[in-house]
């Protein structure tokens, strides 16, 4: 991976639940640590999916983000740059080498 690819600034997060008092939870959304990364984001190809991430790629995956390894990072995560919000389907940590993660993921229109 060459590192000047990752031209991108976003924004990680994770899904919290708190009490609402009436029995259910709210979600909200928590920066991970670091909240903000470097990442590469692609359009998805259907062949490149399957090299990601086979198993949890749906017909919706719109995006590959490539990031750095950061362990906090799971399919409950989303990625937030420029307005958009992305949530993550797949994770592959290439190579199992804790340094570059692939994430698939569906862009969530509001």
């Amino acid at each position: 991976m060459d590192i000047g690819s990752l031209r991108h600034q976003v924004r990680l997060e994770t899904p919290t639940e708190t009490a609402d008092g009436d029995g259910g939870y709210t979600t909200t959304w928590a920066l991970l640590d670091p909240p903000v990364v470097w990442a590469a984001i692609e359009p998805a190809s259907q062949q490149r999916l399957e090299r990601v991430v086979a198993n949890a790629v749906s017909s919706d995956t719109s995006h590959i983000v490539t990031i750095r390894y950061h362990s906090g990072v799971t399919t409950k995560a989303r990625v937030v740059f420029a307005g958009r919000t992305l949530s993550v389907v797949g994770v592959q940590n290439v190579q199992e080498r804790n340094e570059i993660l692939m994430l698939a993921c569906v862009e969530k229109v509001t």
